[in-house]
């Protein structure tokens, strides 16, 4: 292990661990102010100065620019606002001036260009540099020249060009981290998340979390008749390019996801992917459009364009509290099988006797059984809209009883989803401090533990603060136990307070096994040898509650 590498425990940092701790830019204030400028905004290499936020800012204000541009098509949207897209467009246009003056002042300064004789002129011929003239230049125009303005806002369009000042530097650091790789190992470090993919990788999920918020909301906003009237072809249009970004990461996951541990295998591989849950909802998200291309002449399948909305789905890939809520879901799948079957013949039951007292006071509410189940689920589940509600002496008894009941038998899932989902986060927070623990023992933590702990503290939303508390915690835990281990058992037992700590660190460890052990493995091996006898079954019973 190389110990210039490695993090003492003595001068332990949790912050800088995190990923959270605040890096000051070490610049001087006796540079010269160009210097000086040019080390605070535009210097990539010197952490804890500007340049990422501006690189952030512009990235979205470029955006917005394009956002505001589709909506100037619209008559109905753009004259009662001209003011207002005007106005935008006037502190756009300042802010990317500032930006490219700012950026041909401090050229001198620039790795790029400082090596050249004239380095401003070095810059204004380079490609970034001519986008970004190119995306304020029509603006200017316009003052010498009589443009037309819908040729003037068709030039406006090349801001979206500036875009190219993020994604270059990220598309060379990809190709960097994939030399050597196959094209498919570069299209899975691109889709999938890997140490390979860089920050391309992260553009490319935004872009694709992006098109999911737009077209999710298109989909929404096309159900008002008014807004849809006006922008017909728009939806049409921006629901087929949806569609084409879609289809094209659903080829993209099928083909390269034999390179994902646990899917290799050109088919059984891809067969497998394409069955897992975040490849269906990828799959149902671009189905209803096919569908209603190629049978529209067979079948009204309109109604399928709301199954879109099924692309809100996509954001949970990669989603911790997703993927916890599918671990539950999985562990107590069947108390909450049992719990929804007795719902389920109680609705049923119910519903029988609802249309069995009501039948003949009102025909036309409980006209038959399964108008009488929607009575019965409302009822149960203490909503009571008041559209179908008995009259007979008898059926207002059973409804009082089934209220009564309901608040108890529609609470039992609740209750069993809550519980085991806090038993599921704590059985993850027990096995990050078993990690903690293992990882403490040598007394360094060394790179790629500092990235386990860092990865784990995200995934389980752990701030600064508990991350402290559980490693003190655990070197506690740690100076007792070693202190401990050096007395003999003789020892320990004749000073109770040593006899107590040695139990509770036992215990502990007992209590750590229960949660990281299978429970049903654990209880069935036990019971088949006769391993444990049946006191010693009813302690780690006791245990693991």
């Amino acid at each position: 292990m190389d110990n210039q590498k490695t993090i003492s425990i003595k001068h332990l940092d949790v912050k800088s661990i995190l990923g959270a701790e605040i890096v000051e830019a070490n610049i001087s204030k006796d540079l010269p102010i160009r210097k000086w400028l040019h080390s605070w905004l535009l210097d990539p290499h010197i952490p804890g100065n500007h340049h990422k936020s501006i690189e952030k800012w512009i990235g979205l204000l470029i955006v917005a620019n394009l956002f505001t541009l589709v909506f100037e098509q619209v008559p109905g949207i753009f004259e009662p606002n001209r003011q207002w897209f005007h106005f935008f467009d006037i502190v756009s246009i300042s802010i990317f001036t500032i930006e490219y003056f700012l950026r041909l002042y401090l050229a001198p300064e620039d790795e790029e260009f400082k090596a050249k004789k004239y380095a401003r002129l070095g810059y204004i011929s380079s490609p970034f540099a001519i986008i970004d003239f190119l995306a304020v230049a029509p603006f200017y125009l316009q003052a010498f020249l009589p443009l037309d303005l819908r040729v003037l806002r068709a030039l406006r369009l090349l801001r979206i060009l500036k875009l190219f000042r993020i994604i270059v530097p990220a598309y060379q650091e990809f190709v960097i981290l994939n030399r050597g790789r196959s094209f498919r190992q570069k299209m899975h470090a691109l889709v999938f998340d890997s140490p390979y993919g860089g920050r391309l990788q992260i553009i490319f999920e935004t872009f694709i979390a992006v098109w999911v918020m737009v077209s999710v909301l298109a989909v929404i906003v096309e159900s008002v008749q008014s807004v849809s009237y006006m922008l017909n072809v728009e939806f049409v249009i921006l629901d087929s390019v949806a569609v084409a970004i879609f289809t094209i990461e659903y080829c993209m996951r099928l083909y390269c996801c034999v390179e994902e541990p646990g899917f290799k295998g050109a088919i059984a591989g891809r067969w497998r992917q394409a069955k897992s849950i975040s490849t269906v909802i990828d799959l149902l998200a671009i189905l209803p459009f096919f569908l209603e291309v190629f049978l529209h002449h067979l079948l009204d399948l309109r109604f399928l364009r709301v199954f879109r909305l099924t692309r809100l789905l996509k954001l949970t890939r990669g989603n911790d509290a997703t993927a916890t809520l599918g671990k539950v879901l999985k562990r107590e799948w069947p108390v909450i099988a049992a719990a929804g079957f007795i719902m389920i013949l109680l609705v049923v039951l119910t519903a029988s006797l609802g249309y069995l007292f009501e039948y003949e006071a009102q025909p036309d509410k409980f006209e038959n059984i399964p108008t009488a189940i929607y009575w019965a689920v409302i009822t149960l589940a203490s909503v009571g809209y008041g559209d179908i509600s008995p009259v007979t002496v008898p059926g207002r008894i059973m409804t009082v009883v089934l209220a009564f009941i309901g608040i108890g038998i529609f609470a039992i899932p609740a209750a069993l989803l809550a519980s085991a989902f806090s038993d599921e986060l704590y059985k993850e927070r027990e096995e990050l401090k078993e990690n903690l623990r293992n990882i403490l023992k040598d007394g360094v933590i060394d790179p790629e533990e500092i990235a386990l702990i860092r990865k784990e503290a995200q995934r389980m939303h752990l701030n600064e603060m508990e991350v402290t508390t559980l490693i003190k915690q655990i070197e506690n835990e740690l100076e007792k136990e070693s202190k401990l281990q050096a007395l003999p058992i003789n020892t320990i037992a004749e000073k109770p307070e040593l006899a107590i700590e040695h139990y509770k660190s036992l215990l502990s460890q007992m209590r750590q096994l229960a949660v990281l052990t299978d429970p049903v493995a654990f209880e069935a091996l036990a019971a088949a040898k006769g391993r444990l006898s049946p006191s010693e079954m009813d302690l780690w019973r006791h245990i693991q509650q």
